[in-house]
């Protein structure tokens, strides 16, 4: 019983990973799933096919290793953040559809808020900032829209969830309802300091506390799942939201590691230990995955158009038709040539927090071609990365001493060696770069035994390559503050 399996339920996939007991994948698979586009700006999941996805991922995977249930010494759950399930205890069955965190839908509910006055008390306790994102207005919504469903509420017969919460649900039959502090914190809803549900800001949203899972350590034996999802019981003993796994799984235990994930955006987050850091410079504090009797915490900081900025370029401009292609086209210029793409498609988001910018190429000339676009897209990524660690160091009064990678723009050696070049730090991929369900398979090993510690952990992880800055710093410096004349251009504050 030394294999982990590990569900890493994201945005657009359910994927589940066997891992061995040397952290090494042994199987895996993967399903998408269908995107609901309601009305501009709003998302949806279905929670039952999220499920459905899930445990065939999951049975998948464990025919492909060979593996039984009994093989399996428990499962760790990642999950995307802040997306928002409300069922029946009675029946199991979703009241609507999740509200994903990338709805925008209850802005007009933020802006009252924000205009009663509730941001500071929301910064303090929560280290958050009042914004769509996060679940506690997605909440309210639901239960205001749903016939009935704020009495139900009101008498305990609903359960709210975020991804993590519905899945165990579901696993356990209905056993559990819980979540772990990583995930609370991403609520509106949480005290992150005291690691209790906050009952001035529950009244302030409108959140019936009869809602709400119990939260639960992050590697903790939580229960067994029903014999009938798997053919036979399974412990469940991890729970972590998807960025604060990747965290884990990438070994940064420590105040000051520093993670960057590079996928749709880019999500880095630095450990700060058990310091609650509120954040002066546009990032949002959170708890970090926690283990029993830890009260880790850390600074976060998200890039909404990461990776996404390469999709426009094959699916929107036709410059490529795959891309794969990208590296191979940026490398066969020396530089971007001048060109400078600030990718606001959706507005940008930290350190700058400007929902209104929209997207620009800057620096075109005759001489432009598409390779010195490519370059200027993948620049593009490295420069709002950069611009988070900065923040982060000054939020911290203390810099990094390097930068671990995982995600899949990571692979892109071309972006790699750029973005060490303008952080002037060693920027580090790791052997696992599937550090999200690592991270989750890590949680459940701690709490199963098949580790002891996190410092066994820690020197389990392997570099697979590492990225030495090779610029100076005064033209690193000079890059970055092209790319600050950049953003005011095309984002001016305001």
């Amino acid at each position: 019983m030394s294999l982990l399996l590990a569900l890493d339920q994201g945005t657009s996939s359910s994927r589940s990973i066997v891992f061995d007991a040397a952290g090494a994948i042994v199987a895996m698979a993967q399903r998408e799933f269908t995107q609901h586009f309601p009305q501009p700006g709003w998302v949806e999941h279905d929670p039952r096919e999220i499920l459905a996805t899930q445990l065939a991922t999951a049975r998948e995977a464990l025919a492909q290793a060979g593996a039984r249930a009994a093989d399996i010494a428990a499962i760790g759950i990642a999950n995307q953040r802040e997306t928002t399930v409300i069922w029946n205890r009675r029946s199991g069955e979703p009241i609507h559809r999740a509200i994903v965190w990338q709805d925008r839908r209850t802005e007009p509910d933020c802006g009252r808020l924000r205009t009663d006055g509730l941001e500071p008390l929301v910064r303090a306790r929560t280290g958050l900032v009042l914004d769509p994102y996060f679940s506690g207005t997605k909440i309210a919504w639901i239960l205001d829209r749903v016939e009935g469903a704020r009495a139900a509420a009101e008498r305990g017969e609903l359960a709210f969830g975020t991804i993590d919460s519905w899945l165990v649900w579901q696993l356990t039959g209905g056993r559990l309802h819980v979540t772990d502090p990583s995930n609370a914190a991403r609520t509106l809803l949480f005290d992150v300091r005291e690691g209790r549900w906050d009952p001035e800001l529950l009244a302030a949203l409108r959140v019936p506390a009869a809602l709400l899972p119990t939260v639960v350590p992050s590697s903790h034996r939580v229960g067994e799942t029903d014999a009938t999802v798997l053919g036979a019981p399974v412990p469940i003993g991890g729970l972590a939201g998807d960025q604060q796994a990747a965290l884990f799984g990438q070994a940064c235990f420590g105040p000051g590691m520093v993670k960057n994930t590079y996928g749709t955006g880019c999500f880095m987050l630095m450990h700060t230990g058990e310091r609650f850091q509120h954040s002066t410079n546009g990032l949002v504090s959170t708890a970090a995955a926690r283990p029993a009797g830890s009260r880790d915490c850390a600074l976060e900081g998200s890039v909404f158009v990461g990776g996404a900025v390469v999709q426009w370029l094959r699916d929107g401009l036709g410059l490529i038709r795959r891309s794969d292609e990208i590296e191979a086209l940026a490398a066969s210029v020396p530089d971007a040539g001048g060109v400078v793409i600030v990718p606001a498609f959706t507005g940008l988001g930290a350190p700058y927090w400007r929902p209104r910018a929209r997207g620009a190429i800057l620096g075109l000339t005759r001489g432009t071609t598409r390779a010195h676009i490519a370059r200027a897209a993948l620049e593009s990524i490295a420069f709002q990365s950069a611009a988070l660690l900065e923040a982060m160091r000054r939020d911290a009064g203390s810099a990094a001493t390097e930068l671990r990678v995982d995600g899949g723009a990571c692979a892109n050696d071309l972006l790699m060696q750029f973005q060490a070049d303008l952080l002037g730090l060693p920027v580090v991929r790791p052997r696992i770069t599937e550090t999200t369900a690592l991270g989750a398979a890590y949680l459940a090993g701690l709490a199963a035994g098949v580790w002891r510690s996190r410092d066994e952990l820690a020197g389990q992880w392997q570099a697979q390559r590492r990225f030495e800055p090779m610029m100076g710093r005064a033209d690193a410096a000079g890059r970055m503050a092209e790319w600050a004349d950049a953003v005011a251009q095309a984002a001016p504050a305001g």
